[in-house]
């Protein structure tokens, strides 16, 4: 750096940093997860997935044997119904707020481990309950285990992958806890019939104790430079060091530092490498700065350790919901999985009471929603990213998130009238082929849907994703849970063909909200991107 250049920050420096912020999705880092074989990251995505199927798999794989445990408990339907509904609420509505949280701080892998363990803590000790409370408490514990690969699965693809390719793999990942909801009542029903309902829990034990061993050997895809809520607890930490040394100087007489030495000293503060700024965290580049400009010597990054006091996780939190596009697909996501649930849920119901099926035979009918499901999540991942590549080579390679969002299109408008058609087929109680075919269309279209809206979740959060995806995942547990109680006393009260238009005319509502993001969600992002980075830089 020239006498000149060290004297006052200049026009070129200012615009560099605000580049680097802008893009912290390509902040240069060391062994760049994206950079990674191909091998590599699929060895990832699988492991990921596999532990993702416990997500479906623990919400109903003990649902054939409800009859058995009131029993054994001497217990009514009530308390084993809300061992069901507290595990989905746990595990979609508050569990990702924590995880997410924490994995800024500790990384992936970390909490992966904890998290499996504490999956495992909870199985073992519901296998071994003695009574209706302490399986309820285990269930519990048990959705806060399994809530870490709802809240962090996507973001550690969008570590790994580049915005055109996310759609493709968030499609193969979420096909996994998908198979969930339809292998859990077959499995249930074989565990239950060949042992009794604790085989089911063992087994999850047994599960769950391969995905653990799985993530020892996991590398950590977590770099703390693309990460906003690390860099933003970073730089609270950084202004209170350097007020506190500014205070030290101050009180020692120490004489002001020359304009000259301040600039040679942010040149070496600030190139964190000397090959290349770019691998600068955009926090430590304007904390440095501001030392410069006020004469107070920067604290060097490293000689900061962070740690669990510095987890703040409402302000992440916050800083995702108050943009209206977050906030919109979020309700939209809320949506559709409360429908899912709907659907699974009372068609269970209706197979019993008005086909007469076992459970084994109602959970084989349930496959055609899980078959749908799972291709669902792989084709409308592919179509999406296929679309997010052809609208961005006609843009001129220039992308933003909302293109993703056009591939929602034709499920949006094929879906709610396979809704109602299920919906009727079940009040006529025509034959049940009629059920497997309208099953499988709902599954395909609602999760075309939501492959789409999950990777734009991710792709409109640079730097927040976990915190971002944990919002969206809240959002589904929570109106899971409300559908979980309201559900059947609509079936009763205005029957199968009442309730599901009701659904079809919220799912409709959920398609004018997808495309409400489409047209105004970028507005919406670049309102804030300008409002933070101006707080960032003040």
């Amino acid at each position: 750096m020239s006498s000149s250049e060290g004297d006052s920050w200049t026009d070129a420096e200012a615009s560099r940093v605000t580049t680097v912020v802008c893009d912290i999705e390509h902040a240069g880092v060391e062994d760049d997860p994206r950079k990674w074989t191909k091998r590599r990251k699929l060895i990832i995505v699988a492991t990921v997935s596999a532990a993702s199927l416990i997500n479906g798999l623990s919400g109903n794989i003990y649902n054939p044997a409800i009859a058995q445990i009131e029993e054994q408990f001497h217990t009514s339907s009530g308390p084993v119904s809300l061992s069901l509904s507290l595990f989905i609420l746990i595990q979609g509505g508050v569990g990702p707020f924590i995880w997410s949280a924490l994995s800024e701080f500790w990384g992936r892998k970390r909490v992966y481990l904890l998290a499996t363990a504490l999956c495992m803590l909870g199985c073992v000790m519901a296998a071994l309950s003695k009574s209706i409370a302490v399986l309820i408490g285990m269930r519990c514990i048990q959705g806060l285990g399994t809530s870490a690969v709802t809240a962090l699965g996507a973001a550690t693809l969008a570590d790994i992958y580049e915005p055109s390719q996310r759609g493709t793999m968030m499609g193969i990942y979420y096909s996994a806890p998908l198979l969930g909801p339809s292998l859990g009542p077959i499995l249930g029903g074989v565990l239950t019939q060949a042992f009794d309902w604790r085989a089911t829990f063992w087994f999850l034990v047994i599960f769950s104790g391969i995905c653990f061993i799985s993530f020892i050997p996991f590398k950590d895809t977590f770099r703390r430079e693309r990460s906003l809520v690390y860099q933003a607890a970073l730089m609270r930490r950084l202004t209170l060091r350097r007020a506190n040394h500014s205070e030290k100087s101050s009180l020692s007489g120490d004489a002001e530092i020359s304009r000259k030495e301040r600039g040679a000293k942010l040149e070496t503060a600030v190139v964190a490498s000397p090959r290349n700024l770019d691998a600068v965290s955009p926090g430590l580049e304007i904390e440095h700065r501001h030392a410069a400009q006020r004469g107070v010597e920067p604290a060097p990054a490293r000689d900061v350790k962070l740690s669990l006091a510095d987890v703040n996780p409402v302000k992440p939190i916050l800083h995702v919901l108050r943009r209206m596009n977050n906030l919109t697909i979020a309700v939209t996501s809320g949506i559709i999985f409360a429908f899912t649930y709907s659907i699974t849920y009372t068609c269970s119901r209706t197979l019993a009471n008005q086909y007469g099926y076992d459970a084994l035979r109602i959970g084989l009918i349930l496959l055609a929603f899980g078959v749908g499901s799972v291709l669902g999540s792989v084709v409308g991942g592919r179509y999406s990213d296929y679309i997010f590549r052809k609208l961005k080579t006609r843009n001129g390679g220039m992308s933003y998130p909302e293109m993703r969002l056009l591939s929602t299109m034709i499920p949006m408008l094929l879906l709610p009238p396979s809704v109602i058609a299920y919906g009727w087929i079940c009040e006529r109680r025509l034959h049940v082929a009629a059920i497997c075919v309208t099953l499988f269309l709902a599954g395909f279209l609602s999760i075309c849907i939501y492959s789409s809206t999950l990777a734009y979740v991710v792709d409109a959060n640079v730097g927040r994703s976990s915190s971002a995806v944990a919002i969206n995942s809240s959002f589904r547990g929570t109106s899971a849970f409300i559908a979980a109680e309201v559900a059947v006393p609509l079936q009763n009260v205005i029957g199968e063909g009442g309730l599901y238009s009701l659904w079809a005319g919220l799912l409709v509502l959920a398609g004018l909200l997808i495309l409400l993001v489409w047209w105004k969600g970028g507005l919406w992002r670049e309102k804030w991107d300008f409002k933070e980075r101006n707080t960032r830089e003040s």
